[in-house]
């Protein structure tokens, strides 16, 4: 029995891509051991994403779709993919770029690594040879303030949402419900077995990208705070520079006395005043801990909301 693989393709207004996607990617689904279908995930695109989706779909009976109410963003589209993969039972499912960005030509290799055991199976480019200096200096300060407040240092620059993950992986991250998602976070957290492929950094194909700087920036942000207690840092500055203030005046005070050879000549007032600072602190860092196990146990919201799709058809096939 052949093993059913998915890819899935998040597209937010990429109606200059995704017949041109389509055209190459099938060139690399010819491999008789395994039945292919592409889950295109309109993410509310106000373009004709989706009339091109369901035109292939006419085309194409391994083209299906799931098209949101409203924009909610990659990491829910590649969340939903995931659960259309898991309705119509994949055996595995790659996530990948509509752009191309994400080279095609991996597939057989990223299958061949699969088969040899590997649960999670992800690209990572070489270099950023071509794309803007601006762009590359950005990402590999992300990589390295990330790695340093997550203590994650399997996560590297140029590693990219493009994986292959089986069944196994699937359902473990379908069980994260976090609503602001971070999935390279999430790659990490549910641990298995990783292989990890290389590629030459590959340009667009079409159209512009829909990630502008400050869009990426609050990505960055949401991957560190979501994946560390970054706001601890806050308290844990303040109170490490009370202590050292603290240190200082007793050391100043304790000179006093001694010059004066008087103990009364020892100043508590500024001592006290200190000393409560850096209380207040401790109290202020264990708050910040408290929000931080209150917001990790109170996220109920849905991560997508659908508006239309095609998966129940393959599923009533299958029946």
């Amino acid at each position: 029995m052949k093993k059913r693989i998915s890819i899935i393709v998040p597209c937010y207004n990429e109606h200059e891509v995704i017949n041109i996607y389509h055209e190459e990617v099938i060139k690399f689904l010819n491999d008789d051991k395994y039945d292919f279908k592409i889950i295109f995930v309109n993410d509310g695109s106000k373009d004709n994403s989706l009339e091109i989706m369901k035109d292939l779909a006419q085309k194409d009976n391994r083209i299906l779709y799931v098209s949101f109410s409203r924009n909610f963003g990659k990491e829910a589209a590649m969340y939903a993919g995931l659960e259309a993969a898991k309705k119509i039972n994949s055996d595995a499912a790659f996530i990948m770029d509509v752009d191309l960005q994400d080279p095609p030509y991996l597939i057989p290799k990223m299958l061949e690594e699969y088969e040899n055991g590997y649960s999670l199976v992800y690209a990572k480019q070489k270099n950023r040879n071509g794309a803007k200096k601006s762009t590359t200096l950005f990402a590999l300060a992300f990589y390295k303030i990330y790695s340093f407040f997550t203590g994650d240092k399997e996560l590297s620059g140029g590693a990219r949402d493009y994986s292959l993950l089986d069944r196994k992986v699937i359902d473990a991250f379908l069980s994260i419900k976090d609503h602001k998602r971070f999935t390279k976070g999430i790659y990490h957290y549910v641990g298995f077995n990783k292989k990890c492929i290389e590629f030459e950094y590959e340009k667009r194909v079409a159209g512009d990208t829909k990630w502008g700087f400050r869009k990426l920036l609050k990505y960055a942000f949401l991957g560190i705070s979501e994946f560390s207690e970054f706001y601890l840092i806050i308290p844990k500055l303040v109170g490490f520079i009370l202590f050292i203030l603290l240190g200082v005046d007793v050391g100043f005070q304790i000179y006093n006395a001694v010059s004066a050879n008087s103990f009364a000549a020892f100043n508590w007032s500024g001592i006290r005043i200190d000393f409560i600072a850096l209380l207040i602190d401790i109290v202020l860092f264990y708050l910040f801990k408290l929000l931080y196990d209150v917001r990790n146990q109170s996220r109920h919201r849905p991560i997508y909301i659908e508006d239309e799709s095609n998966i129940e058809s393959v599923n009533n096939e299958a029946e």
